[in-house]
């Protein structure tokens, strides 16, 4: 594993995953959100994005977290580890509630700093709907790849702490 995309809904736990994946592999880690929001939540304008997007994934290896559709073909094509935290709707509801709760007023790490976290109705329905509307085309993108990358594709904390482990024990 030398360059691995950590896709998944809101709330699936990306970032917290990938931290702990960073953890055992030492790659760099790098959390799209932090690089895509500019302060106050201004948007990073797509041209520039996608540019953005480009030379990261150019580097010799990373693990990248989040999803930006956008961009998401630039890094599944220089991936060579996929993974998709394809949770529940109910556990990616509750933790982004949760996490709105616990981190009110401040700023998370995986974030750019001058970005309060926030809660709306906008957000909670793209993580109310992600696996109707977002999980398969997501689930397509990965079919096409299947047999070229490693790809894994866990359901719960349980699959994904197995997963880790298991990569803890051959290091």
């Amino acid at each position: 594993m030398k360059k691995v995309m950590i896709i998944g809904c809101c709330g699936a736990g990306k970032s917290t995953f990938s931290q702990k994946l960073h953890d055992i592999i030492k790659l760099e880690l790098i959390h799209l959100d932090k690089e895509y929001w500019k302060p106050n939540w201004t948007q990073t304008p797509k041209p520039i994005w996608r540019q953005k997007v480009r030379k990261l994934a150019a580097k010799p290896s990373w693990i990248i977290d989040g999803n930006y559709g956008s961009t998401m073909d630039i890094r599944m094509e220089k991936a060579d580890t996929i993974i998709f935290l394809d949770y529940s709707t109910t556990v990616c509801l509750w933790r982004v509630i949760s996490r709105a709760f616990k981190n009110r007023g401040k700023t998370r790490p995986d974030i750019n700093s001058q970005c309060r976290e926030k809660l709306d109705w906008e957000f909670l329905k793209f993580v109310a709907t992600f696996r109707q509307k977002k999980a398969p085309e997501i689930r397509a993108k990965l079919a096409a790849y299947e047999g070229e990358k490693n790809i894994f594709v866990f359901r719960n904390d349980n699959d994904a702490n197995f997963f880790l482990e298991n990569l803890r024990k051959e290091k």
